[in-house]
């Protein structure tokens, strides 16, 4: 296809009827961070593509690992090895050919988040890290800076879908996760008000900690047990958060 105009109106006409293509067009014209491209960010990356969001930005240091299989939407025996923004990129490319597509293989350093935000015009941001310090920096920015902003919170050791919920991190229970960036964020002097999607199950047992895996900073961290449809649920809520704002804000 030579315009998104064509994309839209061939791959996005389902989803016109349910909007109407004013609000459609608007909607695509924004620019979506996706930090984090794991069992729930990938998923976030996808499904903002195939509602053919024109401008992205994806973020993430990792390789695909044999150990992502169970979870992860760009694990694949063909992909393992290789970065998770590359395999990335091309899959949305393969949905959208026309989508704008900045792909930075990188680990988020929280003393340069700041900047990265300012620079980045960026309409929505997504959070789907690991690592708290700099999930608590990202957030932090986002917020110091103005920039609509969602986080997952901890889908991992759960299996009940029906304890899946969007909430305001200050009103999050039950997630220590959630627990430990809502504690970081108030020493930054940030009030920790906006939209997550957590789970309020009663976590099963992970695996004692243990060293990261690969050349990413951090301390070594507990190994959570994980399932398949859990993380893809928590992205496909993510993505509820971003659109539903946008069109409100449109």
């Amino acid at each position: 296809m030579s315009n998104p105009e064509e994309f839209s109106r061939e791959a996005c006409s389902r989803t016109e009827i349910l909007l109407g293509n004013e609000a459609l067009e608007k909607l695509n014209q924004h620019h979506i961070l996706i930090a984090g491209l794991g069992g729930v960010g990938a998923y976030v990356a996808e499904s903002l593509a195939r509602i053919g969001i024109q401008k992205l930005t994806i973020v993430d240091h990792d390789v695909v690992s044999a150990s992502n299989l169970n979870r992860q939407l760009l694990a694949l025996h063909s992909t393992l090895g290789q970065p998770k923004t590359e395999v990335m990129a091309a899959r949305l490319r393969d949905i959208n050919p026309d989508v704008e597509l900045h792909a930075l293989q990188q680990f988020i350093e929280k003393d340069q988040v700041a900047d990265f935000i300012a620079q980045g015009q960026f309409d929505f941001v997504v959070d789907c890290i690991d690592s708290i310090a700099c999930k608590a920096a990202l957030v932090a920015a986002c917020l110091q800076q103005e920039v609509p902003v969602a986080s997952s919170m901890g889908a991992g050791n759960r299996l009940d879908v029906s304890k899946v919920a969007v909430a305001s991190l200050n009103q999050t229970h039950g997630c220590a996760l959630a627990r430990e960036v809502r504690a970081a964020l108030k020493k930054m002097g940030v009030a920790p008000r906006y939209p997550v999607v957590y789970s309020h199950e009663h976590a099963r047992k992970p695996l004692p900690h243990q060293p990261l895996e690969g050349d990413a900073p951090g301390r070594p961290r507990a190994v959570n047990g994980t399932i398949a449809y859990m993380p893809a649920l928590f992205g496909q809520m993510l993505s509820g958060i971003v659109v539903q704002h946008l069109l409100w804000k449109s």
